[in-house]
């Protein structure tokens, strides 16, 4: 039986999909007329079974699964309230899920608002006393590990309150970080970009923490845990579950600490925000998360018009860690936050390919060992569509690389250079673009050449045949989801390095 909240207009558009049997069919169409002649005739046939959902003025059709309807039932019994000018969708968004505006939203009102008790975390879940009981045997320099083993309990009890929510992503089957990616496919689609050595990283901490501190402790606890289901593979899903859905709580500033003092404070641990994690990014996003003492909430950044998608942000993220932490990209160029890195590595092959003696080598060396203990551990230089972003640090490797060797000496002998006389917004400004024309040769030369060799380092794909391919629609239709990805980080990182190598050019 086909049911509706809503009557059908001709201004409303509609798209209906119909199950019959093993084959499925897609009816979309503007005037409610014409669909409801083709349900008839489908009845006529006594062959299809149709669920359907209003929202937003459109007819959603459901698979069958009624997850969806079950998590907003669930919203409603935890206190969960969601403004009537917005609806979660399947259809007219950008992913699987997200929020689209019913009616016209003005700046600053309230799209929902998630009462604390219906935040998931390691003091929420059914096995909290345990997890603050133990809570010294599951410190990890991740320190997600509570959050990871409430996770694993939840998402495997078939009575957990977090049940209707956690069913939202059905055995985490759809995530596709690169680190379920073949490291092959890495390799061959992400060379040059961090992604493949980041993912390394992570697949190899993950292992080690869930080896060292999950499964001693699963085993302690035979009675919530099995290690035949709470798996390394579950459990790595669920690390990737928590990088692109989890939200962690802003730092409270004080205005007495200085930015080493707030540098040193411990992260908020993760938490599971039903309902805003259903909400897309972009970096011109028009909604943001308010967090307050008893509730969070989801506030309209800008004028919404109805049918627009209401968008979180995640942050300033690049391409990069974009598809590294969440596993989607924004379209290039569409991404104002997109950055490209110069490791420190092609910094340091740069300076010395003129050197011609061992000698000269072991002074640049010294240098260079002085400079990596000034960067500790920021290993590459990242830049932007602006300009530098971590200007201080180049800064100070030209200043130290292009050193003549009685600098070098008198630097030592000061223990550093004396107190700069040029202040940050002047330190930034130089290394914008606006600026980079203008600097000393033997740095503009230096950079020059730590770029070129960061575009080698992406291997055979020139920047030619990735911007022919950019413009290739139908070429672009060809490609994976992967591939489509994968082409917006290489393509939006040389184009950055690229310009770069105009800017700095002799």
């Amino acid at each position: 039986m086909l049911t509706t909240n809503s009557d059908l207009t001709s201004k409303e558009f509609i798209e209906i999909h119909v199950v019959l049997g093993n084959d499925s069919q897609r009816y979309r169409s503007s005037s409610g007329c014409l669909i409801r002649c083709k349900l008839v005739n489908l009845r006529a046939k006594q062959q299809c079974q149709i669920s359907v959902h209003v929202l937003c003025g459109l007819m959603q059709v459901d698979d069958g699964s009624g997850r969806l309807q079950d998590f907003l039932q669930w919203c409603d019994r935890v206190g969960l309230v969601l403004s009537n000018k917005v609806c979660v969708s399947t259809v007219g968004t950008v992913a699987d899920y997200g929020m689209l505006a019913k009616e016209d939203i003005e700046e600053g009102e309230v799209l929902f608002t998630i009462p604390r008790s219906a935040l998931l975390h390691q003091e929420t879940t059914k096995v909290s006393a345990l997890l603050k009981k133990e809570k010294s045997s599951l410190e990890s320099s991740s320190g997600w590990v509570p959050l990871l083993l409430a996770l694993l309990y939840e998402s495997t009890s078939s009575q957990s309150y977090w049940k209707p929510y956690l069913s939202l992503w059905p055995g985490f089957k759809a995530l596709d970080h690169p680190m379920f990616w073949s490291e092959e496919e890495r390799d061959s689609l992400l060379k040059g970009t961090g992604i493949p050595e980041a993912v390394t990283t992570d697949l190899s901490n993950i292992q080690r923490e869930y080896t060292d501190i999950v499964l001693p402790f699963i085993m302690r606890h035979p009675e919530l845990w099995n290690p035949n289901t709470h798996t390394l593979e579950l459990y790595t899903q669920l690390v990737a579950f928590i990088m692109a859905y989890s939200f962690q709580e802003p730092q409270e500033e004080d205005d007495d600490e200085d930015d080493e003092e707030q540098e040193k404070k411990v992260p908020s641990p993760p938490m599971m925000v039903p309902m805003a994690d259903v909400l897309n990014h972009v970096s011109s996003h028009n909604a943001n998360l308010e967090f307050n003492p008893d509730s969070l909430k989801m506030v309209s950044l800008r004028r919404i018009l109805r049918g627009e998608e209401v968008f979180n942000t995640y942050g300033q993220m690049a391409n990069w860690q974009l598809l590294h932490m969440y596993g989607f990209t924004e379209p290039y160029p569409g991404n104002s936050n997109d950055t490209a890195d110069i490791p420190i590595s092609c910094l340091y092959q740069a300076a010395t390919q003129d050197i011609q003696s061992d000698s000269e080598q072991q002074i640049f060396d010294e240098r260079f060992q002085v400079l990596c203990q000034m960067m500790q551990e920021n290993r590459a230089l990242v830049f932007s569509k602006q300009g530098c972003l971590t200007e201080s640090e180049l800064h100070s490797a030209l200043k130290l690389l292009c050193m003549t060797a009685d600098e070098f000496s008198e630097f030592k002998d000061n223990e550093g250079w004396e107190e700069d006389d040029e202040d940050d917004d002047k330190i930034t400004q130089i290394f914008s673009n606006e600026g980079l024309p203008d600097l000393k040769a033997s740095w503009k030369r230096l950079i020059h050449e730590a770029a070129r060799l960061t575009l080698r380092s992406y291997g055979d794909g020139e920047l030619e045949s990735d911007r022919l391919l950019m413009e290739d629609q139908a070429a672009l239709k060809g490609l994976s989801s992967r591939q489509w990805r994968a082409l917006q980080v290489r393509f939006g990182q040389k184009m950055i390095l690229h310009r770069l190598l105009q800017l700095t050019k002799s």
